[in-house]
């Protein structure tokens, strides 16, 4: 299943700066360990803020809860989730189904 993730970012000013260090280092680890095993297959940035969207490619829902909670930034973030379908006029899509370029 695919889903298309924004996550916001607001870490408090006041929090000790080698605590957010180590959150900000344990998240970019987390997330390049999602990125190799497949599940995390697309970060980008949201530009002039401290937010991302993403695409996840998991099993379930519970699978992507599962990930989203084991984020070292679970706390400090605001997230929110969009199941996605295919659409029928994805060009990529028709190309995958048919194996070959579409006769469109």
């Amino acid at each position: 299943m695919l889903f298309a993730i924004r996550m916001d970012v607001d870490i408090p000013p006041s929090l000790d700066p080698e605590v957010r260090a180590d959150l900000v280092a344990r998240e970019k680890a987390y997330c390049h360990e999602l990125q190799k095993s497949g599940r995390w297959i697309h970060i980008w940035r949201c530009v002039g803020q401290y937010a991302n969207l993403s695409i996840f490619d998991v099993p379930d829902n519970e699978a992507l809860h599962d990930i989203l909670w084991n984020l070292p930034l679970f706390p400090y973030l605001t997230i929110s989730v969009t199941p996605l379908a295919t659409h029928p006029s994805a060009l990529a899509d028709i190309t995958l189904r048919a194996g070959r370029p579409s006769d469109m």
